[in-house]
């Protein structure tokens, strides 16, 4: 059974479920989700880890400022949190966004992170130097949410509807999003300033993730931890070449699709997740 905790790190209070006992193991969600996504997942790997699953700045039960969204503040609350936890270093799991804040930690502070599991996605730098048709028609979200106030006046009107778009069209016949979870997810982003914020993780791609990824890339600074990548047969992820893409991003790649899911891979295969995991936290 996980609690439910709060810490003031980095100017703001985070919100974060804890569990089990051992090496710690940061769960890192994405949009539109939050720390509730890793449910079918944290009680197994809870059995040999401290699992620590946050809800990220502006997500969930999390403060929701009006700044700090480039992936270099989000990574520094977590690593704040780590540290306030006792941890020298962890390993971190990381779906979605979260992903995104993670592969920016394990830059920035690559002696924080022992090894590193990315879920159903594709760096941040090359999916804006590869969009065409047809990244951008499976990625249009990103280009919309980029835009000021307007997805918060569309999606503020029907916030269960705009999600549920997300939650019917990323997984394979829904399996293992229960209605409950649903809910869960609209109550999270229903609240004040929670679309806001979400909106805002997107628009600090430009300028300020876009110039640190491009700073990384021409400094020639990759991952230098093991990564393990992750995805579901039925998105986006599995039409690109996953690990020829992620190699010029890290040093030590491994890589499985999972059959049968779609994007919200922890929780439509937890039983599949869960032992990729396995098997990778203990190598």
């Amino acid at each position: 059974m996980s609690s439910e905790e709060v810490a003031v790190v980095n100017g703001l209070r985070m919100h974060y479920l804890r569990s089990g006992s051992g090496p710690g193991l940061v769960l890192l969600h994405g949009w539109p989700q939050t720390s509730h996504c890793w449910r079918k997942v944290m009680p197994e790997l809870a059995r040999t880890h401290t699992v620590i699953a946050p809800d990220l700045r502006g997500y969930g039960r999390t403060d929701k400022p009006r700044d700090g969204y480039d992936k270099r503040t989000m990574a520094a609350d977590v690593a704040a949190l780590v540290e306030s936890l006792g941890f020298e270093s962890v390993s971190v799991v990381g779906h979605d966004r979260g992903a995104r804040v993670a592969h920016r930690w394990g830059l920035d502070r690559p002696a924080q992170i022992d090894r590193l599991a990315l879920l159903d996605i594709v760096p941040t730098r090359e999916m804006w130097r590869r969009m065409d048709v047809g990244i951008a028609a499976g990625y249009w979200h990103w280009l919309f949410h980029l835009q000021p106030d307007l997805p918060e006046r569309l999606a503020g009107a029907d916030v269960a509807g705009y999600l549920g778009y997300f939650f019917e069209r990323w997984t394979v016949n829904r399996h293992g999003l229960e209605p409950e979870a649903i809910d869960e997810y609209v109550r999270a982003f229903s609240a004040p300033g929670a679309l806001r914020a979400g909106f805002d993780d997107y628009r600090a791609a430009f300028p300020h993730d876009s110039e640190h990824d491009d700073a990384d890339a021409a400094a020639g600074r990759k991952l230098t931890m093991p990564v393990l990548l992750l995805w579901g047969s039925a998105g986006l992820p599995a039409r690109l070449p996953m690990l020829e893409i992620w190699r010029e991003y890290a040093e030590d790649v491994t890589a499985a699709e999972i059959a049968e899911c779609g994007h919200f891979v922890a929780e439509e295969r937890p039983e599949a997740t869960v032992r990729h995991l396995r098997e990778f936290l203990a190598a």
